[in-house]
């Protein structure tokens, strides 16, 4: 609702667990790197405890990412299962068949046996099977034992089952009871992921609004990020769904900033027992719907549910009064439809550079040699390949780009991508628009692309160090991203202080927290401090 006020290309504040939107703190990271420890570590259980919402899962799909080829992985989310259904489950993740002769009992001894030879076949052919269980805390003790057992499974080299158990804090409890001392000895690693601290937590909203596509001053400030963290506990999920609420609130006043009342407010909605000064009702929808109607019916149901120090500052009876924000969609657009077949591409590469060179308001060089051309201007375009980034590079770069395609008969094709959604890209093929299904691009874009970008001074391509010219550079725009002023007296930054803080920049866009000043990283800060005017990406399906 709030996504475009605030020029979003999406919602940044989802619970839902998107390995995108993962913020690897310190203590994400080192739960990441125990999980991906313990799976090489030759069988037995990988503990994986933490508080509800603090990214537990998350952290599990972006593991599941990262196993490598010829492992076998069984996911069970729901593990509120008997021994019988656990062993069916396991199987079924497995694709094992498994029989039950008719009229008999069904016996734990029907599922064990073709597991067995399933996962000794498997280990025979130099693969390795992992069994992940989340909401672990929801298993009963007799449903740890016969886990305990299936890591009996093994020859005489190593174990043939990973168990890698996923749980809140009472999971550890659990398994110091003295009945379960044996699965205990059985841990081979085990990580409880703790809450944020109050400056993580500030790098995790800005990371989480930078991955969504904000490139304006943060619409929270200090103070604010300080209520934030107070309030939710560093806790990320008790953390999306007050930041979540309180944009919406802000966007309903037609604020761009969220003030302590608006956070507190917010506060008192999504969580019991906060804000005890702050009244109760619930404000932020019906003043949301008001916002966005512009109705005088709705308004005076707003005003009459409010106290007259909580009306908000435009409350009037004409429908004027209440303003659509700027940005709000009109209602007669009607979203263009999204395409499953062949994608329709240009054989003249040469063309679908030219579309990009519109966007970006560029004259295509008449030797058609873009990256050596454009490298004259006052502020240095230079171009950026890539053959293996992918959806997930293009979202973060967030530019448009050409595309190569290979279509069935293996012919190469060109596309210019200028907009990029949850399940769409929108693509111009000369003066054809194309708005297609990311399943339908996938079957023919092996992720090669090739975007521009605006070189800041003192760059220089294939060079790793940073020169006086460059480094003042990145300094200026840190400062604007992090709103840190400088001393009018003050020096330039020694290069170990500043690669500190382009890593800590890097860690709050979700890159590699290198401190190393690459294209990837100097396109994201000169676009998070608005150096330069360069085209964006859109995510919206374009209209009718």
């Amino acid at each position: 609702m709030y996504a475009k006020f605030f020029g979003l290309q999406q919602e940044p504040f989802s619970i839902a667990p998107d390995p995108r939107y993962l913020f690897m703190s310190e203590r994400h990271r080192d739960a990441l790197a125990h999980l991906l420890y313990g799976l090489r570590g030759g069988g037995g259980f990988v503990l994986l405890t933490g508080e509800i919402g603090a990214g537990k899962t998350t952290v599990c799909r972006c593991f599941l990412e990262q196993i490598p080829e010829g492992c076998n992985v069984a996911y069970i989310f729901n593990p509120k299962l008997t021994v019988h259904e656990l062993l069916k489950t396991v199987c079924e993740e497995f694709h094992v068949a498994h029989e039950h002769p008719a009229g008999e009992a069904v016996t734990v001894k029907q599922y064990i046996d073709p597991l067995n030879e399933f996962l000794l076949r498997t280990h025979g052919q130099g693969q390795s099977n992992v069994l992940i269980i989340d909401e672990a805390q929801n298993l009963s003790a007799e449903v740890l034992e016969q886990l305990r057992l299936l890591t009996n499974l093994e020859t005489n080299e190593r174990k043939l089952l990973q168990i890698v158990l996923i749980g809140q804090p009472e999971l550890r409890g659990m398994l110091a009871r003295p009945e379960l001392e044996q699965l205990a000895q059985r841990v081979i690693a085990r990580f409880h992921l703790e809450a944020l601290s109050e400056g993580e937590a500030a790098q995790y909203i800005q990371h989480r609004l930078g991955v969504a596509g904000f490139t304006g001053p943060l619409p929270f400030d200090k103070a604010a990020l300080r209520r934030i963290h107070r309030l939710t506990r560093g806790v990320p999920r008790r953390i999306n769904l007050l930041c979540d609420r309180a944009l919406l609130a802000a966007y309903a006043l037609c604020r761009h900033q969220v003030d302590r009342k608006t956070l507190d407010r917010a506060a008192a909605e999504v969580f019991e027992g906060a804000g005890q000064a702050v009244s109760r009702q619930r404000w932020i929808w019906p003043l949301a719907l008001a916002g966005l109607l512009g109705a005088a019916g709705v308004l005076a149901v707003t005003a009459k549910r409010l106290s007259p120090e909580e009306k908000p500052p435009v409350m009037a009876s004409a429908a004027a009064s209440v303003p659509l924000p700027a940005s709000a969609p009109a209602r007669s657009a009607v979203p263009a439809a999204i395409s499953e077949g062949p994608i329709a591409s240009l054989r003249s590469e040469a063309e679908a550079w030219s579309l990009l060179a519109a966007a970006w308001r560029l004259e295509w060089p008449i030797d058609n040699q873009p990256c050596q051309a454009w490298r004259q201007l006052a502020a240095p375009v230079l171009c950026f390949k890539s053959n293996e980034g992918g959806l997930n590079l293009l979202r973060q770069l967030g530019r448009p780009a050409v595309l190569t395609l290979h279509d069935e008969d293996g012919q190469i094709g060109y596309v210019t991508l200028t907009g990029l959604g949850e399940g769409h890209a929108v693509l111009r093929a000369g003066e054809q628009q194309q708005v297609v299904s990311l399943l339908s691009l996938s079957k023919q874009w092996r992720g090669e692309f090739v975007t521009l970008w605006r070189s800041p001074p003192g760059f220089t391509a294939g060079r790793s160090s940073i020169n006086e010219e460059l480094a003042a550079w990145i300094d200026q725009q840190l400062l604007r991203v992090f709103k840190e002023p400088r001393a009018a007296a003050a020096s330039a930054p020694d290069a170990a202080s500043l690669q500190a803080r382009v890593a800590t920049f890097q860690r709050s866009r979700g890159l590699r927290a290198d401190g190393l000043a690459g294209p990837i990283t100097l396109m994201q800060l000169g676009r998070a401090a608005q150096a330069f005017d360069e085209p964006p990406l859109p995510a919206a399906v374009p209209t009718k």
